[in-house]
């Protein structure tokens, strides 16, 4: 491997574990560099999803204050996650690339519309149970039912092609539950740590020769610092500045995801 193979990919390992940390989209900046470095799309996605595993641990490590209080409904969430993350991996070794390639962009808007709207979608949900004579913090079976199966899907989208799934798992909670997004980002760091977890060990027991080991460690190592100072400034942005950089970080994800 060139000495400029292994800055390129350090920088990129490290911008992909600040920016899961804080956002959840760095899949698209390594995804592309390796791509663009000469690796084909699978042993990019494979390779990557082994080396950003160091980065979500981190990630979630520095987010663990907030995952308190969230576990009665993580304890649904994870499973699914793990459900989905088989059948995503499994659809990698089985499907070609260009199936998901064409629904990204689908997703990942529908994601960021998510988003930005989270805040009225919440207000609303508040004033709705109040009139019900419910609390603002009640989540309905219906509406957590819902959120499992939507947590599933993002799984297989992860297990597939893991770029952007922490936007998706930010805009679905965001639209279903009452939870201040930096919370949400917390969860959110586990469960996309979860589906990577799954995906790379699926990834080795099925495919080992087609993953490039040296890459997946560049990314391991480097994603690991940057997840971690990710997690560190990120807890300390406001509310809209957090929903800003997120919305900004995707549009600039879907602008590289094209430009491969």
């Amino acid at each position: 491997m060139l000495a400029s193979h292994v800055v390129y990919i350090g920088l990129a390992g490290f911008a992909a574990g600040f920016i899961n940390a804080l956002v959840g989209s760095g899949t698209l900046i390594t995804f592309p560099t390796l791509v663009a470095l000469g690796y084909p799309p699978v042993v990019s996605t494979m390779s990557n999803a082994v080396g950003v595993v160091a980065g979500g641990v981190s990630g979630t490590w520095g987010y663990r204050t907030e995952l308190d209080g969230q576990w009665g409904r993580l304890r649904w969430q994870v499973p699914a996650s793990v459900a989905g993350a088989v059948l995503g991996a499994f659809l990698l070794l089985h499907l070609p690339e260009t199936v998901f390639i064409m629904v990204v962009p689908v997703l990942l808007v529908s994601a960021l519309v998510l988003v930005v709207a989270g805040p009225r979608i919440q207000s609303w949900a508040r004033r709705r149970a109040e009139a019900r004579g419910r609390s603002s913090d009640h989540v309905s079976p219906a509406r957590t039912a819902v959120l499992v199966l939507a947590t599933f899907a993002v799984g297989v989208y992860g297990g597939y092609f893991t770029a952007a799934q922490g936007i998706l798992f930010v805009g679905i909670m965001g639209a279903l539950l009452p939870e201040s997004i930096q919370r949400m980002n917390a969860a959110k760091n586990l469960l996309a740590l979860v589906v990577n977890i799954v995906a790379a060990v699926g990834y080795t027991l099925v495919a080992f020769d087609r993953i490039s080991w040296p890459v997946a460690g560049i990314i391991a190592a480097t994603s690991l610092v940057g997840g971690w100072i990710g997690a560190r400034y990120g807890r300390r942005l406001s509310p809209n500045a957090l929903r800003f950089t997120i919305v900004v970080v995707g549009a600039v994800g879907l602008y590289r995801l094209f430009a491969v």
